[in-house]
């Protein structure tokens, strides 16, 4: 299972589902706007550095090229236009399709300036160069464009037309005014027309390949009624996409088990990969809290691949949330953790632990109008109290003891007997020393040493880690969750919210003071296509 998959909807370029271009799967085509961006800075370097850079540095060349606007300002623009390019590549605000035509259109700018570079250069000095000489750099600036930046191919073989064009016109321009001798007809074509021809063929059909894979891609990307869009994260076994339902334009989150994963694993691993992943989403779909992750649909494709669908949450999970703003004020943690609670205390209820309570499985979000909403995430580890962690049955052999080491309870460190659902409690006591320290419990060097410390250590007060007031009460209670022995924790995730409810020295979270915070880090992404 993946552990510490992000369910965030992570901010990146906006992608339209309105043109040509979404025959390449979204991702490729945020990928071709990050490629642009590096092709646009290493033109304008390379264009200085090689194109200009020498003439300024030679003096008899420097002066008649300063000299003439026609020679310095192309020069100029090429440079210029290729930070221009690069600068709004940056802007998330520009989507991944205007991107990627806005591309086309710098191809064949970037074009024209290399022409000019190689063709309007002084007549004196070494810098001069004939088109008949050779192919010009333009041929090179096409092939590669059309190859790194996927385009549709009619695009792709429009813009690379009019690229080529660069070489001829900028001959014709330079002959025209004595820059270059005159060729004749013959000449002309067969040196600056005809192998260019041949450049945009080529171009074309690699732009043709380099497309086609990525609709094949996009296929490939397909499950069920749903269209993955963007990999949000991933973990050991398994990965998570934003993806889309083909007519409801329903955001949703799917997980599915890595494809390196499920293809490198014997054939009797992938029987239980399948099985402990029909068991995690079959466990989701029984939990009707609303503290607890909701599933909509999963199933099986023709290949095999498992995969569920899940709401697609808005917000951070408790490791980014930390991590990023620093540790939470008591009573904001404590009313997270009675949150948590509402959801473990259903699936104690009827026999389950979670067994991988931590930060990346918390998930903090906007719910509707309401903001700081729990949503406990990853039950691939959940498994009926009455199994014991020795004898495992064969879907969880291979992690016998399971979870994460920083919020493993001692009896699941150790392995010795037999886990219920105050386990868990021992994890949420990690979990709320996190949120209110920012630090874990024991810091050790392995995971080995960590397991041990959760065995034999005695934690230190939160107190002692943070300059922030830690209330005693809450603080007293974090170490009995803390507890070694399970009898001494409180005995039951019902009984441990009641407690957390009744912290006579917690004020309240101020709901309203929630809804500024949210505001103003995480405020309401505009309404847009597919989204709710």
């Amino acid at each position: 299972m993946a552990h510490g998959m992000p369910m965030t909807e992570t901010p990146g370029r906006r992608l339209s589902t309105s043109s040509q271009l979404t025959t390449l799967p979204p991702a490729l085509l945020a990928q071709s706007a990050r490629r642009l961006r590096a092709m646009a800075l290493l033109y304008s370097f390379t264009f200085f550095v090689a194109g200009t850079l020498p003439v300024l540095i030679l003096p008899a060349e420097r002066t008649e090229f300063l000299g003439s606007v026609s020679r310095w300002l192309p020069s100029l623009l090429s440079v210029l236009s290729g930070l221009l390019v690069a600068w709004l590549t940056s802007r998330p605000s520009l989507s991944a399709e205007a991107v990627v035509r806005f591309g086309l259109v710098f191809q064949v700018v970037g074009s024209f300036g290399i022409a000019c570079a190689e063709y309007l250069q002084p007549s004196t000095g070494s810098s001069l160069r004939s088109p008949m000489s050779g192919l010009s750099w333009v041929a090179v600036w096409v092939l590669g464009y059309s190859i790194a930046v996927p385009s549709p191919p009619r695009w792709a073989l429009v813009a690379g037309f009019l690229s080529v064009s660069a070489v001829p016109v900028v001959s014709a321009v330079a002959m025209a005014n004595d820059a270059m001798p005159l060729a004749t007809p013959l000449r002309f074509f067969l040196h600056l027309i005809l192998p260019y021809l041949l450049v945009v063929l080529i171009a074309g059909v690699g732009a043709r390949l380099v497309y086609s894979l990525g609709a094949d891609l996009k296929r490939a990307l397909d499950l069920g009624s749903y269209r993955l869009v963007e990999r949000l994260g991933q973990g050991g076994m398994g990965e998570v996409w934003r993806a889309q339902h083909r007519l409801l334009a329903r955001p949703a989150a799917v997980k599915l088990i890595r494809p390196e994963v499920f293809d490198n694993a014997t054939g009797q691993r992938q029987s239980e990969l399948r099985m402990r992943f029909e068991r995690e989403a079959q466990t989701t779909s029984r939990l009707q809290s609303p503290h607890t992750i909701g599933l909509f649909d999963y199933g099986v494709e023709d290949d095999g691949a498992f995969y569920y669908v899940m709401k697609l949450l808005d917000g951070f999970d408790l490791k980014r949330l930390v991590e990023r703003f620093g540790p939470l004020p008591v009573e904001r943690a404590v009313h997270l953790l009675k949150q948590a609670c509402h959801s473990l205390a259903e699936a104690h209820a009827v026999g389950l632990v979670h067994r991988d309570i931590t930060p990346a499985n918390v998930f903090v979000c906007r719910y509707g109008r309401d903001v700081d909403f729990v949503k406990v995430l990853d039950f691939g580890l959940v498994k009926p109290q009455a199994w014991a962690t020795v004898d495992d049955d064969g879907v969880t052999r291979a992690d016998r003891v399971g979870g994460t080491p920083a919020f493993m309870s001692p009896e699941q460190a150790v392995g010795d007997r037999q886990i219920d659902g105050r386990s868990d409690l021992y994890s949420l006591g990690c979990l709320a020393y996190w949120m209110v320290t920012g630090t874990l419990v024991f810091q050790k060097s392995t995971p080995m040493a960590v397991a041990v410390a959760h065995a034999q250590a005695v934690p230190d007060p939160p107190s002692q880690r943070t300059e922030l007031p830690i209330a005693a009460s809450f603080e007293a209670l974090v170490l009995e969750c803390l507890a070694k022995q399970p009898e001494a924790r409180p005995v039951s995730a019902e009984a441990l919210a009641q407690r957390l409810d009744q912290l006579s020295d917690v004020p309240a979270w101020d709901m309203r003071q929630a809804r500024a915070w949210w505001d103003l880090h995480h405020p309401v992404a505009p309404a847009g296509p597919g989204t709710e």
